[in-house]
């Protein structure tokens, strides 16, 4: 039965496959080989399948190596755009930072202008006070003076009734008539001369008033400037407080409680800035003290929160070129061991790469630990603390104070890990929270 259907199917393939032999010559015999119709087709089938093989195995490297050419491509682009985003938040920061100093330069500035006008507006208010004095002076000899010329006249009236009233000789009445004479011209020139000092008060009066309006209107001009000042002050007080105080609550930090640890664990930096008190001026309690003892509270403030910004981690932990890869929370276990929780955000970058302290604080762990390889801890202010892991080389020891910014290792491979990247932890009172928090919280501001 087999061979019945051998024979039908190379009958039927040898229409296209006609029978083939392969003749082998010797010395002494001739042998030859049969290549029937169905082992020619199963021959040329098979040498098909092998050239089509190659071609799909070499079309297929082919695109492998195109496709890994673009990916390296697109990584070195995506790398480019990331360095090109690092410089541009470094230039930010360091324009924010010019903006601050130029800040406290024109608060300091300002400040000093509100002392001169302030000197200035009480130097005034005594002028001023001066005059009102004087004016009261004058006032009170016009008065006296008028009243006496009243009295004069007065008397010489009465004298002059008596000597009507009062019969005498021709001789006694030459007398009284040369008595009252002299009487006469004494009151006269003693009203001329009340007269003309009376003239001269009322203008002495008429000038003290010209220089009162003349000092009231330059205090109004300095009270219209100092406002302008002020209004200054406070506009760029809010610019420069408003980004700190967005950054910590955006962080999960209360600005209330912070301020409070700084201040009662406050060093000297710089001291606290008292209020002002004019209690010799007797202008206590004034709007301008008041205005300018808010100005020097704000400006406290924003020092704390410089102080608090320095103390808690919210600077990058790499100054080079890195890429976001694990983030913070669950994951698959790069090993296959399941589904896990990643306590950290990983950032890749080159191998030997320094890594910096986010923030003041003290080392208190520096070594090889279990999963993270060579690590350091930083104990930082307000409870927090942060982790740095898979380090190729330790540059502190425990104990150490360091530095935003101070090299404490270099980015590694070390421990549980898969290739050259920085473990980056922040927790808070030994509670895991995302550090990324942390790092676009102060990204608008440092």
């Amino acid at each position: 039965m087999l061979s019945r259907v051998t024979y039908r199917i190379n009958a039927a393939v040898e229409r296209r496959l006609p029978e083939q032999r392969l003749f082998l010559k010797s010395d002494t015999e001739t042998r030859f080989i049969r290549l029937r119709p169905l082992t020619q087709a199963l021959a040329l089938s098979m040498a098909t399948v092998f050239v089509g093989w190659t071609i799909l195995a070499t079309a297929i490297l082919l695109m492998d190596s195109i496709g890994a050419g673009s990916s390296r491509e697109q990584t070195q682009r995506q790398q480019a755009e990331y360095e090109q985003r690092l410089n541009h938040m470094s230039e930010d920061r360091d324009r924010r930072a010019e903006e601050t100093v130029r800040a406290q330069e024109r608060f300091n500035l300002a400040l000093t202008q509100v002392a001169e006008m302030q000197g200035r507006l009480l130097a005034s208010e005594d002028r001023r006070r001066e005059l009102e004095t004087g004016i009261d002076v004058i006032q009170k000899t016009l008065r006296r003076t008028i009243k006496e010329r009243d009295e004069a006249r007065a008397k010489l009236d009465s004298v002059t009734v008596a000597m009507n009233q009062t019969g005498s000789t021709a001789g006694n009445a030459e007398a009284r008539a040369r008595d009252t004479e002299a009487t006469l011209a004494y009151m006269t020139d003693a009203l001329g001369s009340a007269a003309r000092e009376r003239d001269a008060m009322a203008v002495q009066a008429e000038q003290s008033e010209e220089r009162v309006a003349a000092v009231e209107a330059e205090r109004r001009a300095q009270q219209r400037r100092t406002d302008e000042i002020f209004v200054k002050l406070e506009e760029a007080l809010t610019v420069s407080v408003e980004p700190l105080d967005k950054m910590f609550r955006q962080a999960g930090l209360s600005p209330d409680d912070l301020l409070s640890t700084v201040r009662k664990g406050y060093s000297g930096q710089g001291g606290p800035l008292g209020p002002i008190t004019l209690s010799t001026s007797g202008l206590s309690g004034s709007p301008e003290e008041t205005r300018a003892n808010a100005l020097l509270s704000g400006l406290d403030r924003m020092n704390m929160y410089r102080i608090a910004a320095f103390k808690a981690p919210f600077s990058m932990p790499v100054n080079t070129p890195v890429r976001y890869t694990s983030g913070f929370g669950g994951r698959n276990d790069p090993f296959g061991r399941g589904h896990r929780n990643h306590e950290g955000q990983d950032l890749a970058g080159s191998y030997g790469a320094p890594i910096l302290a986010s923030g003041d604080g003290v080392v208190t762990y520096a070594g090889w630990e279990s999963g993270y390889g060579r690590l350091v801890k930083i104990k930082h202010a307000f409870g927090l603390e942060t982790r740095y892991g898979h380090l190729s080389q330790i540059r502190v020891s425990v104990g150490d104070r360091v530095s935003r910014g101070d090299r404490i290792g270099d980015m590694g491979n070390s421990g549980r890990s898969t290739g050259t990247h920085l473990h980056y932890e922040i927790r808070v009172d030994g509670r895991a929270i995302n550090p990324m928090t942390f790092i676009k919280a102060a990204r608008d501001v440092f």
